[in-house]
């Protein structure tokens, strides 16, 4: 198991929320390790949707229920999105909130250093401290860890050319790791392909979610072809049951 980071100090948090695995983990360390964790944070576009997950905010509120962590919507299009977040995060400041909890990971990802540098760039300013509990630690080891805690993670997000809609609805087991494995050792570049997660259940949830009804979408844009899990129908149950 991934060693856990170092114990942080109490102190009212919010978690960057995507509805994925990475940030999952980050708020399962940050409750783990001393933080309260009071909000999830979503950013919500001008499609209604959670950006790249292509989730709907009435999932994504479902989701925060099965957690227990309230969750706030931020609407946003590219050219505010960062007023947006920065005028969230000092109306939460009011609250209490110190600190942001951010599921980032630096390995493997080009886009890291930039994107660590938007986080500075809405926090700072608003003595906002961040963690990024997930940075500096590979991927497979996080997914092993995953696995290992017990989160249920399901793909909601393929590539077409490289994954195709049959990934769709996958679990994220160690049968699936051992193939992003060899697809990343038999890959020039070491890609896998382009896939994004949703988490059902797992430690941090009080409620398991159950999904009862979902279509399969092809959407292609300038960054590629992709199949989405356009999740319709879902519900809350009892753990066990």
């Amino acid at each position: 198991m991934v060693q856990a980071p170092p114990v942080f100090e109490e102190m009212p948090v919010f978690v960057s929320w995507s509805g994925g695995k990475d940030c999952s983990l980050a708020c399962y360390h940050a409750i783990k390790n001393g933080l309260d964790v009071r909000y999830l944070v979503s950013t919500i576009d001008k499609t209604s949707r959670l950006g790249a997950h292509a989730l709907t905010p009435c999932v994504l509120e479902m989701q925060a229920q099965a957690i227990g962590i309230p969750l706030i919507k931020i609407p946003i299009t590219v050219d505010n999105y960062d007023v947006k977040f920065r005028k969230l995060i000092h109306k939460i400041k009011k609250d209490g909130i110190r600190g942001g909890v951010f599921g980032d990971v630096n390995l493997g990802n080009g886009e890291a250093k930039i994107h660590k540098q938007w986080i500075d760039g809405v926090c700072k300013p608003s003595g906002i401290k961040s963690y990024l509990p997930l940075w500096d630690i590979n991927r497979e080891k996080l997914i092993k860890e995953i696995i290992e805690l017990g989160f249920d993670v399901i793909i909601i997000v393929a590539e077409k050319k490289r994954l195709g809609s049959e990934w769709l609805g996958r679990r994220l087991d160690k049968e699936l790791l051992a193939e992003l494995k060899r697809r990343h050792e038999l890959s020039p570049t070491g890609e896998v392909g382009y896939y994004h997660t949703f988490v059902v259940d797992g430690p941090i949830f009080k409620k398991r979610l159950e999904i009862l009804e979902s279509n399969s979408i092809l959407r292609c844009d300038e960054w590629g072809c992709n199949w989405y899990m356009d999740i319709k129908k879902c519900q809350l149950r009892e753990k066990g049951v």
